[in-house]
């Protein structure tokens, strides 16, 4: 697993795509769990202090003890974190805004559901990074056009960001649940790209010890940058976050 910050009381990894958090009831046939592979890693329990995905690849925070991960768990609790993320979306959104949408609860990969099923409020930000237009035919279009935006989750709604990208109509690349296969298939066959298209690339917080602010970056993994390089967006790679 590879770290990206650790202390006494935190550590932070950049977890690959294709990997739970913890074991689920749902994906009875994984044996591997970020839980279990940083604690034999480090030689020590781990508390997750928020999830990703399965398919998220990204910055995800653990606490070392159990005061650290109730503080943890307090600031994501209040909307304290701010999260920040990349995806590859179908189409081009608007430069910059901001989806207020409400999502209804969901059972997610860990088998988890909320009491109600009542629209909870749901609040995204976004601006555009840069796009592509390729000479790939689909449906009527004789091309098809793709972008690079920046996400930012006000809220921490189960899939919030896929669903909401998906609310607006520029659902997220290689999204099997709220994406469009028929996108999804050309960038498996054409670019060899076989993963969900977001990476959570920066989490602030404050450190349970004395408040201060810590920022936590992580590059996209291999596999999203290889992409981003064949879309002909490498220059951001350069300019980003975690540098």
């Amino acid at each position: 697993m590879s770290i990206v910050y650790r202390d006494d009381r935190l550590v932070a990894i950049d977890k690959p795509a294709g990997l739970l958090v913890h074991r689920s009831d749902l994906d009875r046939q994984e044996t591997r769990f970020a839980v279990q592979l940083l604690r034999d890693q480090i030689g020590r329990p781990v508390w997750p202090a928020h999830r990703l995905d399965k398919g998220t690849s990204g910055v995800l925070l653990f606490a070392l003890d159990a005061e650290a991960a109730a503080a943890l768990s307090g600031q994501f609790e209040r909307g304290e974190v701010a999260k920040t993320y990349w995806a590859v979306v179908r189409g081009h959104p608007a430069e910059a805004g901001e989806i207020d949408h409400p999502l209804g609860r969901l059972r997610d990969e860990y088998g988890y559901r909320g009491e109600s099923d009542v629209a909870q409020p749901a609040v995204t930000r976004y601006r555009r990074l840069a796009t592509v237009e390729l000479p790939w035919p689909v449906d009527r279009y004789p091309t098809s056009r793709y972008a690079l935006v920046e996400l930012a989750p006000l809220t921490g709604r189960r899939h919030q960001l896929r669903r909401h990208m998906k609310h607006i109509a520029h659902p997220i690349v290689g999204d099997a649940s709220h994406g469009k296969g028929r996108h999804n298939r050309m960038f498996q066959e054409r670019l060899g790209c076989h993963r969900l298209l977001l990476a959570a690339v920066r989490l602030a917080v404050r450190h349970p010890d004395d408040g201060r602010p810590l920022t936590l970056a992580a590059a996209p993994a291999p596999d999203f940058a290889a992409c981003i390089e064949q879309l002909g967006w490498a220059d951001l790679l350069q300019d980003t976050p975690w540098h």
